[in-house]
């Protein structure tokens, strides 16, 4: 065992989902540094783009793609030009997510199709098509992005709290069932991350230092202290880690509701 090459992803081919931005932009450029080829994938396809265009900067090797995760055939053709310019598919990030902040007797039709159209369906319809592939090669690693919601919830969260508890049921299903064939599926559970998604939030001071109490930590994460555990999940350092979920929190979950007592 070489283990100072355990997390080098040298000659592997990398699509990031939602590479435009955020932890997306940081995951692709995480595994670009570490040695894999990356597609950068998004609707956004100027972000994508500027994405790629740092990581060749950067002397590694990057190109850009549109992708809308709502559509199925945009889909069918993100891999089909993977296969085209790649040849294979080793690794896939999938990062996309929408919220919509909201009492759940408030919620609309329209608003709850939305959140779960993207984050779930939407997920659902790259996991099944880049497992087919990866289920071909005998290979390859698969990792979704689901939040600390899967778990831990708040008024006005329930949608976007039972999408992400959804991803986590079905990575952890696919991973049950492309074992065999030699694929991994995990997934990552961010806390609060400094990202368009929670823009929001940091624009209100009050709100924002709430969060930042809730957990161990006292802070805030930044798109970059998620590239570790992406690489990690990516790499052969994670070789016998499937159908996990990684929570990547600075503590949220195992102190929530904190209270330090008189000791």
């Amino acid at each position: 065992m070489d283990y100072e090459r355990l997390f080098r992803l040298d000659g592997r081919a990398a699509v990031v989902v939602g590479a435009a931005s955020g932890i997306g932009a940081a995951a692709a450029r995480g595994l670009a540094a570490h040695g894999a080829v990356v597609l950068c994938a998004d609707k956004d396809t100027d972000g994508a783009r500027a994405t790629a265009d740092a990581i060749v900067r950067a002397g590694q090797a990057a190109d850009a793609v549109p992708v809308d995760i709502t559509d199925p055939a945009s889909v069918t053709a993100l891999i089909d030009t993977v296969l085209v310019r790649l040849r294979a598919l080793d690794i896939l990030v999938v990062t996309p997510s929408i919220n919509v902040r909201k009492p759940l007797l408030r919620y609309t039709d329209d608003e709850f199709d939305r959140v779960v159209g993207l984050n779930l369906k939407g997920s659902f319809r790259v996991l099944r098509a880049a497992g087919e592939v990866m289920a071909r090669q005998g290979r390859g690693s698969i990792i979704v992005l689901s939040s600390i919601r899967s778990q831990v919830v708040e008024p006005g969260q329930g949608v976007y709290a039972a999408t992400k508890a959804g991803l986590v049921q079905m990575a952890r299903a696919l991973a049950a069932e492309l074992a065999p064939l030699g694929v991994r599926v995990n997934a990552v559970a961010p806390g609060v991350v400094e990202t368009p998604l929670t823009q929001p939030i940091k624009a209100q001071a009050d709100w924002y230092e709430a969060y930042a109490r809730r957990s161990a930590l006292g802070r805030w994460a930044t798109p970059d202290e998620l590239v570790g555990p992406v690489v990690f999940l990516a790499s052969d350092a994670s070789s016998y880690v499937t159908g996990a979920v990684l929570f990547v929190d600075g503590g949220w979950t195992a102190v929530d509701g904190r209270y330090t007592p008189p000791l």
